[in-house]
């Protein structure tokens, strides 16, 4: 297995990583073509036992840090078993689209940070108020606050600030009540923040001013968790096998953010200092990790998580590069599996304002749904699994260049596909596979239960080694030099992911008694929603049967939701509103559940009563 790209490759035992990477098309800088001469094809490997030895090469390439890091070069280390390949940033000539923003409302500017520049007046022999005495006397004059809280940190620097900067400094304030930083001369002007997603395969920050509230600055990682587990469940039970686990997987969400936060602090010139506060947030296990809690009930009935509220952490307790006195603000969740992401998707949507009926589906391992509106607002969690983000199916790869991400089939059978950055066909992303099942269904090369027409006769249709296969790509279109395909299997995984989040949102719609023509809008959020094709999704029964242009494509809500959070007080408090407000329901503990998931399962639904439209799709297609 490539991370991050997730494309499983078989190979002989005694293949290099590098042939392995080359056989399954995943690209990996090799300036030296696998010699062992540049020391580039740098790669992580999750079980060193897996491999061979380390060469005379390597340990000459490789420092001893790398070494103990699980670094090997690709050229050198030959595959004995089964293994994960992670492939680091420096090493990978592709990098994923990741959905970086999305939308977002507007709101007044209000930071739980502010910053104000006084003067002292200076101790005299009639004038001997204490150093912290002082500076709240002068900050009451300045704003009218009192009884400040003062960080211990800076309380053991006070005299040798105030004097070295000869009695004139800034203080930076958060909530009104606590000094996080008291610094020479006037800054008044700078202060910035992060918005931070922490998602189960990537990671996405906003560098934000906040005197200004713009955004200036965003970044994204791939979550280096993902060597511990595609899905969250097992990443639950690798915290919960090992103590030191637990502290693992928080080093490595917190290692990707200090990544990303050096990068953006460079361009912008901005020093660590300058970032007083992180709002972050994350579906709960993420949130858990983030904060090295526990998450192990999570995942066991009746998925109780350990906190709900919104959490205020010091900076120097999560060792992130900022100022170590900032605060990291966590968002209030709502339940065991409807985290911090689906109230920032809340806000940044307004649907818990507004009194037309919503249906928002954040689509991702982990699917959240939120159903209602001011007057009411239901939830739940869908286990749609990895398939989406192209796991578990035979060509299926991340949305990295060389990804098919859109196909359409013509009235012959042909394809007409595109794919990111316009290269090489060398896999299919989650949209393609969509895409894909969606226009077998209409032009008859499947049936609704996702199997294929074997009396169908056509060249892209084929079966081998005993298994039917529909040919997306020719050898000859593709880097890889061979064809890509869609496999029986495939079908049945897109089958089921699909079905884990409609049987979601028609439980949902029948608790609060709402069918399709009430609800006004459907909002769907994620990056892989951003690159669906509506009409497919439709077809396919991903989605309720709703009027395509009520169908609404929003990016990451959930940094933007966080940013809205970061720059104003009043937002929190509307996340705290939602936390509290937003029931749930669990999936499997509905008695329907098990009938709705297997209708689920057909194309579009086994009742077709319930997608009424999608004959005159098929009927234009055709």
């Amino acid at each position: 297995m490539f991370e991050p790209e997730g494309r499983k490759v078989c190979v002989p035992i005694g293949t290099t990583v590098l042939q392995a990477a080359r056989e399954g098309g995943v690209d990996i800088r090799s300036e030296c073509g696998g010699k062992g001469l540049c020391g580039k094809c740098k790669v992580i490997i999750k079980s060193s036992e897996a491999l061979s030895e380390l060469t005379d090469v390597e340990k000459k390439l490789l420092c001893r840090t790398e070494v103990d890091f699980g670094y090997r070069l690709a050229c050198q280390a030959r595959i004995l078993g089964n293994v994960t390949v992670v492939i680091p940033t420096e090493s990978i000539l592709f990098f994923r689209k990741i959905q970086v923003t999305g939308m977002e409302r507007s709101v007044a500017l209000n930071p739980a940070v502010t910053k104000i520049h006084v003067v002292l007046a200076e101790p005299t022999l009639s004038d001997v108020r204490p150093d912290y005495e002082r500076l709240l006397d002068a900050l009451s004059d300045a704003v009218k606050v009192n009884d400040l809280e003062m960080d211990y940190e800076i309380l053991k620097r006070l005299p040798d600030i105030i004097r070295g900067s000869r009695f004139d400094v800034t203080v930076a304030i958060w909530h009104d009540r606590k000094i996080i930083s008291v610094e020479p001369g006037d800054t008044s002007n700078r202060m910035f923040g992060l918005a931070v997603d922490i998602g189960t395969s990537k990671i996405v920050a906003h560098l934000v001013d906040l005197t200004t509230g713009e955004v200036i600055d965003v970044g994204s990682v791939e979550n280096p968790q993902i060597t511990y587990g595609e899905d969250i469940i097992t990443r639950i039970s690798f915290a919960t096998a090992k103590p030191e686990n637990l502290k693992i997987l928080q080093e490595c969400v917190v290692g990707a953010l200090n990544k990303i936060l050096d990068e953006m602090l460079k361009r912008k010139k901005i020093d660590p200092h300058e970032i007083y506060e992180v709002v972050a947030v994350g579906n709960t296990a993420m949130h858990h990790f983030f904060l090295g809690i526990q998450p192990k009930y999570t995942a066991l009935s009746p998925f109780t998580p350990v906190l709900k509220r919104q959490l205020n952490v010091k900076a120097r307790e999560l060792n992130l590069n900022m100022n170590s006195c900032g605060i990291i603000t966590t968002l209030p969740i709502i339940a065991g599996f409807v985290g911090a992401d689906a109230v920032a998707d809340a806000l940044a949507t307004g649907i818990c304002e507004s009194d037309e009926i919503s249906l928002l589906v954040d689509i991702g391992t982990n699917t959240e749904v939120l159903l209602g509106n001011s007057m009411d607002m239901l939830s739940c969690s869908c286990a749609s699994g990895p398939a989406f983000e192209g796991a578990h199916i035979k060509y299926g790869m991340r949305a990295v260049a060389g990804a098919i991400e859109r196909i359409h089939m013509t009235s012959d059978f042909d394809i007409e596909y595109e794919t990111i950055g316009e290269s090489k066909p060398r896999g299919l992303c989650g949209s393609g596979v969509v895409d894909a099942v969606a226009e077998m269904f209409k032009y008859g090369i499947i049936d609704w239960t996702g199997k294929f027409n074997t009396k169908l006769e056509i060249p892209r249709l084929r079966r081998s080694n005993g298994e039917i296969e529909f040919i997306v790509a020719w050898g000859c279109e593709t880097a890889t030099g061979k064809d890509i395909v869609i496999t029986q299997r495939d079908i049945r995984e897109i089958q089921l992911a699909k079905a884990a989040i409609y049987t979601g949102c028609s439980i949902l719609m029948r608790r609060k008694g709402i069918s399709e023509t009430e609800i006004g809008r459907v909002l769907v959020a994620g990056a892989f929603g951003n690159y669906l094709n509506p009409d497919s999704a439709k077809i396919l029964g991903l989605l309720p049967d709703v009027p395509t242009e009520k169908i609404k494509f929003l990016g990451n809500t959930a940094v933007t939701g966080a940013k809205m959070a970061l720059i104003s007080k009043e937002t929190r408090k509307k996340a705290d509103e939602i936390s509290r407000k937003v029931r749930y329901l669990e999936l499997a503990a509905d008695p329907t559940f098990k009938e709705e998931f297997l209708k689920a399962t057909f194309i579009p639904n086994k009742d077709l009563n319930r997608f009424p439209s999608i004959r005159s799709i098929i009927e234009e297609g055709l």
